[in-house]
């Protein structure tokens, strides 16, 4: 960006100073607000719409969103002098939310359980229906990455000299292929139901890094992938992020849920839902994915030891999902 900032910061309420590097972008500080500035590559309809959920959303009890600032001429995007395009939105000086802190990840737990109750009393607008906003559903994703792992496998079959990285695959990969059919099967089922009244708007992207925490407060930033779907993608990505740090701790994952279900009460469709989507072995497929898309020729042994610890886990991870079905 150079000092192009400088001029775009030029077409906003309030001088340009105070201003340094952080999350990728321009974090500009004033006496009365902290502001963001990061360029922008999409369209002026989705800022729009952006704008109008988390205008809604504070007026449905979600105090702290990172809204749009629109500039002097009452526009979202800013142009640079440079070409780029430049979005200002307000920003905080709370940090992330901690994955090693129980009470932090009990209240965050509490207010995404508020954030989705809010997401449910905002009416759906037929002029938000754009290609981000309705994904692909979750049961073809996971079909595909599925159609991957099994191509890994079958490559690695054929090897007659394999790694440590390709022997661990081997060694595992029968178990958890069979999770990840069993999901991908579990979530076809509850998907031909067709249960439209239960598509909600969600956060998309949701986890510690888009959480910051405010004493007994939630603020949610990063916006750009919401969109209309299920709600448990946003619980159980979260959910997972906890659980893997703290190796599948029964009695914390159940306290976390107690405490979502206290602001938004799942039914049991959505209760299936959660656990079909922590049952996939997202992590494994992950490395798997990794593999498939390098050299082949070395693997890092950090990966090696990845795949060790998700083994590791298997026996407290299936107690847990067994809890929740």
């Amino acid at each position: 960006m150079n000092d192009s900032y400088l001029e775009v910061l030029q077409h906003y309420e309030g001088e340009p100073d105070g201003v340094r590097r952080g999350r990728g972008a321009w974090i500009w500080e004033q006496k009365d607000r902290i502001s963001l500035l990061k360029e922008y590559r999409g369209t002026v309809k989705r800022l729009e719409f952006e704008e109008a959920v988390l205008h809604a959303l504070r007026e449905h009890g979600i105090p702290h969103v990172d809204q749009y600032i629109r500039n002097k001429e009452g526009e979202l995007v800013t142009a640079g002098p440079d070409g780029a395009r430049y979005v200002l939105k307000e920003w905080f000086s709370e940090r992330e939310c901690s994955l090693r802190d129980t009470r932090e990840i009990l209240v965050a737990a509490e207010w995404i359980g508020r954030l989705h109750r809010a997401f449910q009393e905002i009416p759906w607008q037929e002029a938000w229906s754009m290609g981000s906003t309705i994904p692909p559903g979750l049961s073809c994703e996971m079909e595909r990455h599925n159609r991957e792992m099994k191509r890994v496998r079958t490559f690695i079959r054929g090897k007659r000299k394999k790694s440590e990285f390709e022997l661990c695959v081997a060694a595992s990969f029968e178990k958890f292929y069979e999770q990840a059919l069993e999901a991908q099967e579990g979530l076809e089922r509850l998907e031909k139901k067709n249960e439209k009244d239960r598509l909600f708007l969600c956060h998309g992207d949701l986890d510690q890094h888009h959480l910051l925490m405010k004493r007994d407060e939630a603020i949610f930033v990063e916006f750009h992938q919401m969109h209309r779907g299920s709600q448990m993608s946003d619980l159980s990505r979260f959910m997972r992020k906890i659980m893997e740090k703290h190796s599948w701790n029964e009695m914390l994952g159940l306290s976390l849920l107690e405490r979502y279900e206290q602001e938004n009460p799942l039914s049991e469709t959505e209760r299936n839902r959660l656990y079909y989507l922590l049952l996939y072995p997202e992590k494994y497929q992950k490395q798997l994915n990794y593999y498939n898309n390098s050299s082949k020729a070395w693997i890092p042994e950090k990966n090696v030891e990845k795949l060790k610890m998700l083994t590791s886990q298997q026996e407290k991870r299936m107690h847990f999902l067994e809890k929740i079905k």
